[in-house]
């Protein structure tokens, strides 16, 4: 496939006229030959906004097969990229071909499991209450109910998975599976990559004869392109992978909106591992193996990266933190995944190292190429971390805290102290049995995925999956954007009162065409 350096808006390939982007190579240091990517315009925006407006009714009223079929379609077509993507994506961000190739598969997987999910439309709730025109001292109505499609999402690629969450990522493929056109605003730490996957949606839109204004792709320099993108009247909802600073941003910009509306942003998480006396004093340096395999995979680009750990003060401490400091020393440092997160995870090591009460631990191999990422790993006391509000900040890369507590009653307190996060992690044995039912209550208030005895990277794609948390970790805790609820987030109730048979959707019909298990007069059958 060429790549061109256009953006497509619905059917069309347009140039934009602003400030070119050029694609960037993370191991080399070097830009990447042409083309260049041309920069869009608000109008740009506005024209892509319009175009899924009206394509929206048109979309969202399709036979669930055929919206299911759609997803397929630009599931087969990322497949058939085959190497060429995976060599793109590579160039683009430096990570490991493997690791890519592992996450295309992803991506095509929670396509193909989106559509499983709308074929069986129990994202529905088809809910029916029959009319009681005899109840006394009133009659009740027909009442039906069903979700609906909220309407045109906007979605930011992120940085650090340019498949998996970016042009037909986990939040694009849930905003298309609930019924909205979607539109993304390419990273640009992966421009290339995302010209090829969004061309695939482009022409899996056009081969099944969709409305053009289901899918575009927008490029930009700085915040013009994204700003409009969120103010624009058209958009009812934002899916968005990215910092605090950024996912904040646009959390106001879209309250401030006439109509506000929902942002889904996943933000900042340090994801603390919790390691119980029992199960250090049994397995201590297997677990600090695990731990810091996790720390430093993806050079540290996850945001599930455990970014801190916490034990209480011992022997078994003691030898974690010496198995810890031997499997990071070995560690060769790895390439980020751009100069400016490179310059950044450098700066936040730095902070930490500088930070009273906290001293430098371990750390990886040194750097033997351009924004190369060494790990490292500190240590602190609980009084230290509880009176230092930045050491919970989150440091996008392979560095990690260790907090040495005094006792249990230390250790639930450094855990109360906790922003939210996306996970938690208890690392235990039999007997921390009654020390972590004291911890779980408090977990369960802090995260979105409590893990025993395994590490928080690699968040599987699953119906009971969740990836969000309250925040700083997500803008909204009710919400996941990994897995088959992710759809909730586009979807919104709406209740037919006495409608005809004529007037009723499908799913709410007597008959049941679509053969859907359905809530008739508080029971739950497939009629």
């Amino acid at each position: 496939m060429q790549i061109t350096g256009d953006m497509l808006i619905g059917g069309r390939a347009v140039r934009g006229p602003e400030k070119p982007l050029a694609a960037f190579n993370p191991a080399t240091g070097e830009a990447i030959p042409a083309p260049a990517f041309g920069s869009g315009t608000a109008a740009d925006v506005d024209a892509a906004c319009q175009l899924a407006a009206a394509a929206f009714d048109a979309y969202r009223t399709l036979p669930l097969a055929v919206r299911a079929a759609f997803l397929e379609r630009i599931a087969d077509g990322i497949a058939a990229l085959g190497d060429a993507l995976t060599e793109r994506a590579h160039a683009e961000t430096g990570l490991p071909k493997a690791r890519l190739e592992g996450e295309r598969g992803r991506t095509v997987g929670q396509l193909k499991l989106f559509a499983q999910e709308v074929r069986q439309g129990l994202w529905l709730t088809p809910t029916l209450d029959a009319a009681l025109p005899e109840r006394k001292p009133l009659p009740r109505a027909d009442l039906r109910l069903q979700k609906i499609a909220l309407g045109p999402v906007a979605v930011f690629g992120a940085s650090n998975f340019p498949l998996a969450f970016s042009v037909a990522g986990g939040d694009t493929a849930a905003a298309l599976a609930a019924g909205c056109p979607v539109i993304v605003k390419a990273h640009g730490a992966h421009l290339g990559t995302s010209e090829m996957v969004g061309r695939v949606i482009q022409q899996a839109v056009q081969e099944m004869g969709l409305p053009e204004g289901v899918f575009s792709l927008i490029v930009g320099a700085g915040r013009t392109v994204g700003e409009a993108l969120v103010a624009h009247p058209a958009i009812k909802a934002v899916g968005f992978t990215g910092s605090r600073a950024g996912g904040t941003a646009l959390m106001r910009i879209a309250a401030n909106r006439p109509e506000p509306i929902p942002v889904y942003a996943e933000m900042s998480s340090i994801n603390p591992v919790f390691l119980l006396p029992e199960a250090l004093a049994a397995r201590g340096a297997a677990i600090a193996q695990g731990f810091v395999d996790s720390l430093v995979l993806g050079a540290g680009q996850f945001c599930t990266n455990p970014g801190l750990a916490i034990g209480i003060e011992g022997p078994a401490l003691d030898q974690f933190a010496q198995a810890a400091s031997r499997a990071l020393g070995v560690k060769p440092a790895q390439t980020m995944l751009t100069a400016g997160i490179h310059a950044a995870y450098e700066e936040g090591a730095r902070r930490l190292a500088e930070t009273q009460g906290v001293s430098a631990l371990a750390q990886g191999q040194p750097a033997s190429g351009p924004n190369q990422a060494f790990a490292a790993l500190f240590v602190t006391d609980a009084q230290t971390f509880l009176a230092q509000p930045a050491l919970e900040d989150e440091v996008f890369g392979p560095a990690s805290t260790l907090v040495r507590c005094k006792d249990e009653a230390e250790l639930l307190a450094v855990a109360e102290h906790f922003a939210g996060q996306l996970t938690a992690t208890i690392q235990m044995e039999r007997a921390d049995l009654p020390a972590a039912m004291r911890l779980v209550p408090i977990l369960e208030r802090k995260a979105g995925r409590l893990l025993v005895n395994g590490f928080p990277t690699g968040v599987e794609v699953a119906h009971a999956m969740v990836h969000g948390g309250p925040f700083p970790a997500t803008s909204d805790s009710r919400a996941t954007s990994v897995g088959t609820s992710a759809m909730e987030r586009f979807l919104r109730p709406v209740c037919y009162q006495d409608f005809p048979a004529e007037l009723l959707p499908q799913a709410l019909a007597d008959a049941n065409p679509l053969d859907l298990w359905r809530r008739k007069n508080g029971e739950l059958m497939r009629g």
